[in-house]
């Protein structure tokens, strides 16, 4: 959801009162050793090529959707993520990478080095949004917040608010704070938050690529960053959702909503929570049909950036950046994106309760 947006949804409230696959392969060789002397907290991607892009549809999900029609099962596992194919073959260079998602603390350090304001915590101008009502132009954020009763997975709107005073250091909204959760992945930050803190350490966002290479750990073409298997030997491995969504999380896993970092198990490269936890940054402007304006060269792509502008058939006329790796509300009943070369997207104005991000630095030239 974007801000934009959630101001409007705001704005209904006020008005009405409305309730708020190919077969596995080995990944290309690397292309080049770990350089020595690692930055702190950074983690080296050694590079090469590896097929992009998301499984097709799940037969273990149709065969659900047959015996049990009336159980949500999430329409990308059934019938495949259209804006995440074809699989195409991507090159990229060695980088180091973030070992998890910048977390409270590192984003703490920022804001007193620099004085920086995020976006949530700026009053918003009736310029930017000209359709809300001036009584809902205060400073906020995007808030998971789950229904009372069972409601269709069509709207979003349902469990998702524009709430009063959310942002980084309130991640609930007024009166919350950042008391035990200074290891917690910051969330509400906009686009540029997560660019402004990357330039002051010294690093940048991940491209699309390098973000896929780096959370397949060498696992070319598997659906999930530890493998083959959601739960092998029926250990969780990430941080997802379980029960009915978007009312309950029971918390299986061992965290019910946002977990802090690097509690579930690393990948080949060292990386952590590059599944669920929270959704990720990346600095690729969002499109659903460039996998296959790149699929149709029938070439290697080398360091892909993304497409030059963006475009989104769900908003017309609304720029989106991607998001990747999914988050602690993704399930197989609804937004199953912890799976492998899966994609979210976001206006870079608007950060959310389970938004966040992590960084890349170049390696030697």
């Amino acid at each position: 959801m974007r801000r934009q947006a959630a101001l409007a949804a705001a704005t209904l409230v006020a008005l009405f009162g409305l309730a708020g696959c190919r077969p596995t392969d080995e990944a290309a060789p690397a292309q080049a050793a770990a350089p020595t002397h690692a930055p702190p907290g950074m983690v080296w991607i050694p590079g090469g090529e590896f097929w992009m892009g998301a499984p097709g549809p799940s037969e273990a999900a149709r065969r659900r959707l047959q015996l049990k029609p009336e159980e949500p099962v999430c329409t990308g596992l059934a019938q495949g993520f259209p804006d995440a194919q074809p699989a195409h073959r991507v090159r990229v260079d060695g980088f180091w990478m973030d070992a998890t998602e910048v977390t409270n603390e590192e984003f703490a350090r920022f804001v007193r080095a620099t004085g920086y304001r995020t976006v949530a915590e700026r009053v918003p101008t009736t310029n930017e949004y000209p359709n809300a009502l001036p009584e809902m132009l205060f400073a906020g954020s995007v808030c998971f917040r789950p229904p009372v009763a069972p409601v269709p997975l069509d709207n979003h709107f349902q469990w998702w608010s524009y709430v009063r005073g959310a942002n980084w250091r309130q991640p609930d909204g007024e009166g919350s704070d950042l008391a035990g959760k200074e290891k917690f992945p910051v969330v509400h930050v906009a686009y540029e938050d997560a660019e402004a803190y990357a330039k002051w350490a010294g690093k940048r966002l991940p491209t699309e690529a390098e973000w896929e290479f780096a959370s397949r750990g060498g696992l070319d073409r598997q659906p999930y960053a530890w493998g083959a298997e959601l739960r092998p030997g029926g250990r969780w491995m990430a941080n997802t959702y379980q029960g009915r969504f978007p009312l309950r999380d029971d918390g299986e896993d061992g965290f019910a909503g946002v977990a802090p970092v690097g509690r579930y198990p690393a990948n080949a490269y060292g990386l952590h929570d590059l599944a669920g936890n929270v959704w990720e940054w990346v600095s690729d402007w969002y499109r659903p049909d460039y996998y296959d304006s790149l699929a149709r060269t029938g070439q290697v792509t080398a360091n892909p950036r993304g497409p030059a502008d963006s475009f989104d058939p769900d908003e017309p006329g609304v720029a989106k950046r991607v998001h990747r790796g999914g988050s602690y509300l993704c399930s197989d009943q609804y937004c199953a994106r912890y799976t492998m070369g899966t994609r979210g997207k976001g206006a870079p104005d608007t950060g959310t309760s389970h938004l966040g991000f992590r960084c890349v630095k170049d390696g030697p030239r």
